[in-house]
């Protein structure tokens, strides 16, 4: 790459600058060759994601195993009891396919949330280099989760084909989109919670506490279109639970979704706390690093 070597307003070239000023040739080469903040960024993110994705896949024996199995065998156990109860079709959508989808779009939420709320205390060390910032950790973990889960769903769905069931959606950019949405969320809630974390130990219980209940009222289990009135307006506050439904309504146009669905309200909710997350991590940035 060719770089130009402009006068300076008095007339002398910037080399004479650096001649007069007595800087070696390497540290006037440095200079000359110094990468742009948006370039040290992507290296760095680009390392952490080649980082994380070893570190993911490798923590334990046959680790990749085990994110692909842990939403099979929970749509295998909840399969079961409702064949035992003879329950065919769940709101219009085959009950395989109906507990899948649910199944995958909380996956999506809450593996983000949980990678990217410990992303901090799992890179601690890398915060030696001035250039890796706590943020970073935890962005790249969101992403990686992210990727991964599109993966895995992947190759659910295509076994899935293989058996018989229509996992074809039919409104995929509908799909995708509900997707994103839970992606979002749980990266906007891993944001925020990832600094309580750290500055406050005692609260990752507590966020623990409130997870657990998020898989029944979130609508994995059982569809929120049955529950009665005025509770399913108290569960509705839940993104998760619009969500799930916009999930499946995005792959069969005949789901009885619950009237109140709103694919802005997850959204809102993701913005809001995205932008309280990163308030949060430039507000204890330095707080982070020398916890």
């Amino acid at each position: 790459m060719a770089y130009s070597n402009p006068r300076l307003a008095n007339g002398t070239k910037h080399s004479d600058r650096y001649k007069k000023a007595k800087l070696p040739a390497a540290e006037i080469v440095r200079i000359h060759h110094a990468r742009k903040p948006i370039m040290i960024t992507l290296s760095v993110w680009k390392a952490l994601f080649l980082r994380e994705a070893v570190s993911r896949l490798s923590a334990g024996r046959a680790a990749w195993l085990w994110l692909l199995l842990e939403p099979v065998l929970h749509v295998t156990y909840v399969l079961v009891i409702y064949t035992a109860i003879r329950v065919r079709t769940v709101g219009g959508i085959e009950t395989a396919v109906w507990l899948m989808v649910g199944m995958l779009g909380f996956f999506m939420f809450r593996r983000t949330a949980a990678q990217v709320m410990n992303g901090i205390g799992a890179n601690r060390l890398l915060f030696t280099y001035r250039q890796v910032k706590p943020v970073d950790s935890v962005l790249v973990r969101a992403c990686l989760e992210g990727f991964l889960m599109i993966l895995i769903s992947i190759i659910l769905f295509s076994g899935a084909a293989l058996l018989g069931l229509a996992v074809i959606p039919d409104d995929p950019l509908a799909v995708l989109e509900a997707f994103l949405g839970l992606w979002m969320v749980g990266l906007g809630f891993g944001l925020a919670s990832s600094v309580a974390v750290e500055l406050v130990p005692e609260i990752g219980k507590l966020i623990g506490f409130i997870l657990r209940p998020l898989y029944m009222i979130s609508g994995v289990l059982l569809p929120i279109g049955s529950v009665p009135q005025p509770y399913r307006d108290y569960l509705l506050f839940n993104p998760i639970a619009h969500g799930l439904e916009a999930v499946r309504l995005g792959f069969s146009p005949h789901y009885h979704a619950v009237a109140e669905l709103s694919i802005p309200y997850i959204y809102g909710f993701a913005m809001v706390t995205m932008f309280l997350g990163l308030a949060l991590h430039n507000r204890f940035a330095t707080r982070l690093v020398m916890q």
